[in-house]
């Protein structure tokens, strides 16, 4: 029986590979609103995080999530990303 390949992303954050599922995905449409992806499924241009704080303030800091989405980040995105890391317990 062959296995199934385990999509693999890399985290914005720590730079770490992980299995996609496992992270959380910030998502920008073509309209460039930026919103955080719960599903996996909306369509646009992805970048994912690891569900873990210290990952967040890396990635804040150093801009690499506008940088992947080439579009600046409203504060509200971020705030709603640190709570559904609090929510993924950390």
């Amino acid at each position: 029986m062959v296995q199934k390949r385990v999509p693999m992303r890399m985290c914005a954050g720590c730079g770490e590979q992980k299995p996609k599922r496992e992270l959380i995905r910030v998502v920008r449409n073509k309209e460039g609103e930026v919103s955080l992806d719960t599903t996996g499924k909306k369509p646009g241009r992805g970048v994912y995080l690891c569900p873990s704080a210290g990952c967040l303030k890396k990635a804040q800091k150093a801009k690499r999530l506008e940088r992947a989405l080439s579009a600046p980040i409203p504060e509200d995105v971020y705030e709603t990303l640190l709570s559904e890391i609090e929510a993924h317990g950390e």
